[in-house]
């Protein structure tokens, strides 16, 4: 592995010599998401070094697999093992990757039940700023003596170096599921999904969306065959054929829904809150997803902070997923930290590529 890495260090190494920015590149399927993009090329998907499945022990829930694998080819394995990536990644098109997965740090519609991407990074191997090859974490749950670096490259976007290896935790697909819908208006639904998790129930995922004027709740249960038929029985709604709601979830994964699809000129602005956040008052209707801890708006140009604003009122933050077509990058994307949050985040930069070349500008402006 050191030996077949060799001229990708020397590559970081004399770049980190001459100040020369470094645009980590997977599939490219989320370059719509940062604040910039700057550097030289370097992608994963062209090195032979960093692609592949390294190892895959079905019986152990753990896969260790290198950044430029394609995430398809991913999740094909792990289904023919009756398993799964349980946070349900999307993949914003085709070409999408591991390394970007764990990059991006984006989850799909069951991240509020079975918990974000970090949460199932076990160990990374990585190439930091200086050129120096590292190795945090390992292949099982207890390995983390210290600070767990493995999960900060969670939705770091690449900006603490190139990951060359990770260990991933995986999961047995549930073996039942069901999709229920429910008519009820939006604060109808967020009182009734924080008293549903109050309960033991089956919760997976939720979206709850403005269709032809009426509020609509989708909820999908996952669990034993047992748990879910019970809560079919219990919660009532009307049973949305498997056929239809799988696709229809896939599709809200990748923010593909009629919803999304009819955005127009709009921007697309992901808000992030306390799942026990009352309805915000944003400048248009919201789709709710996590259980109320996710709430897209599509808003016109300019009406970002008021998004923002109402996000902060409620205890959150707000990110600009995705900009209105043909519109400049005047805008921060994201909420910029402040405070204690922006001083470690510095720091950590500072640790792992002192001379700032990785993916420069992706997170920060300016930076």
């Amino acid at each position: 592995m050191a030996e077949a890495l060799q001229p990708l260090i020397d590559r970081i190494r004399d770049a980190s010599a001459h100040g020369r920015a470094l645009r980590i590149r997977g599939g490219g399927t989320k370059d719509f998401l940062g604040e910039s993009l700057q550097g030289e090329i370097l992608s994963t998907r062209d090195e032979p070094a960093l692609a592949g499945v390294v190892s895959y022990e079905p019986s152990e829930l753990v896969v260790t697999v290198r950044p430029g694998t394609p995430l398809a080819e991913l999740e094909a394995l792990l289904a023919a093992q009756g398993q799964c990536l349980p946070f349900e990644p999307p993949h914003c098109g085709p070409g999408a990757t591991v390394g970007g997965m764990v990059a991006s740090g984006l989850a799909g519609p069951a991240r509020a039940s079975v918990g974000p991407v970090r949460d199932y990074v076990l160990g990374v191997q990585l190439v930091n700023g200086r050129g120096e090859h590292m190795v945090f974490g390992g292949q099982v749950m207890k390995n983390v003596a210290g600070y767990d670096v493995s999960r900060l490259m969670a939705g770091a976007f690449g900006t603490l170096g190139l990951m060359v290896e990770m260990s991933l935790k995986v999961l047995p697909v549930a073996p039942a599921e069901a999709t229920l819908r429910f008519e009820m208006d939006q604060a109808q639904a967020l009182q009734r999904l924080n008293a549903w998790g109050g309960q033991p129930l089956p919760l997976n995922a939720s979206c709850w969306v403005e269709e032809d004027g009426r509020g609509v709740l989708y909820l999908r249960l996952r669990g034993a065959v047992a748990a879910v038929q019970a809560a079919c029985r219990s919660l009532g709604g009307e049973r949305v054929a498997d056929a239809q709601a799988g696709p229809d979830w896939a599709l809200c994964r990748e923010q593909r829904l009629p919803w999304f699809e009819a955005r127009g000129e709009r921007e697309l602005w992901r808000v992030s809150v306390p799942q026990v956040a009352p309805v915000l008052q944003l400048p248009e209707t919201p789709l709710v997803e996590w259980h109320g801890g996710q709430r897209w708006v599509r808003v016109a140009p300019g009406e970002g902070d008021r998004v923002r604003a109402a996000a902060v009122a409620a205890g959150g933050h707000a990110t600009l997923f995705r900009t209105a077509p043909g519109s400049g990058p005047a805008q921060t994307r994201f909420t910029p930290p402040t405070g204690p949050l922006l001083r470690i985040q510095q720091a950590l930069q500072r640790q792992f590529d002192p001379a700032g070349i990785f993916n420069r500008g992706r997170l920060l402006q300016g930076a």
